[in-house]
């Protein structure tokens, strides 16, 4: 499984991980092709798949805390990408 893979599926799995680094996520947008914007202090606004989102950089360490994960589940489950979703679009198809 690829990186981004294996973020994904840790950020849907539950419980909820206390160990998702901002980088990691930052880039997992930006392989999944959003378009990220600094915003005021440490709040960024997302764009993928025509949902807006923000989200706040994690202020200890970069780790977000676990209502963060669970606030970039949701907003990753609204704009459409969940790990079987992301599976299936990356794999070939017969």
């Amino acid at each position: 499984m690829s990186r981004h893979s294996n973020l994904l599926s840790a950020i849907f799995h539950d419980p909820i991980s206390g160990n998702i680094h901002w980088r990691d996520v930052e880039s997992l947008l930006h392989h999944l092709g959003a378009s990220v914007e600094t915003g005021h202090g440490a709040r960024f606004r997302v764009v993928l798949n025509n949902v807006e989102g923000f989200l706040h950089h994690p202020h200890h360490g970069g780790v977000f805390s676990k209502p963060e994960v669970k606030h970039i589940r949701d907003y990753l489950a609204q704009a459409g990408v969940t790990p079987a979703l992301y599976e299936a679009q990356k794999s070939p198809h017969p």
